[in-house]
């Protein structure tokens, strides 16, 4: 079996904090040289409005590593949401990334070598909310982006328990839909 690290998927939802605060991370994370670093790179040089590509950052002009670039999945339209989507969760999410590594989930030694693409969620709510619990919106940011590597990196949920659980599990939205909620 190879070392590297061609491609891996994950994503997490974290949430139960104050309003507007939930994290949904989805990550891609694989070697620089390989089908993610050619993405991230593509990622990068190709911005679209109001789906604007930044790195993750832990302030301005310190970047982590391995690099990791943040895609909002939210159409940005308002500097509200700008400034706290590339403000409190960008270094969330920079946090993230370094937990992982520290806990181990990436191999320390490759962090210059892997590359990560991060869809970001925020609540879009955070626009019209009068205040925003910075700190818990930091927290549970920081916590999804690292369950979100964790998962990506162990293949979580394996295919044995999606397989067992599969009929077990209903989408959310899916039985609101069905009790006629949405």
């Amino acid at each position: 079996m190879s070392d590297r690290i061609i491609l891996r998927a994950g994503e997490a939802l974290v949430a139960g904090g104050p309003p507007n605060t939930a994290s949904e991370p989805e990550v891609i994370i694989g070697e620089l040289d390989g089908p993610v670093g050619t993405a991230l790179a593509t990622l990068t040089g190709d911005q679209v409005v109001g789906h604007s590509r930044v790195f993750a950052l832990l302030n301005t002009d310190i970047m982590v590593r391995p690099v990791t670039l943040c895609v909002s999945k939210v159409s940005v339209t308002e500097n509200k949401y700008t400034s706290i989507l590339m403000g409190t969760v960008q270094y969330a999410i920079a946090n993230g990334v370094l937990d992982a590594v520290r806990a181990g989930y990436i191999p320390k030694e490759k962090a210059n070598d892997l590359g990560i693409i991060c869809s970001v969620w925020l609540s879009p709510g955070v626009i019209q909310a009068e205040t925003v619990d910075h700190k818990a919106l930091f927290d549970i940011q920081r916590r999804g982006m690292t369950e979100a590597i964790r998962k990506a990196m162990t293949n979580e949920p394996s295919i044995d328990w999606l397989l067992e659980n599969q009929d077990k599990i209903v989408h959310k939205y899916y039985q609101m839909g069905l009790d006629g909620k949405i």
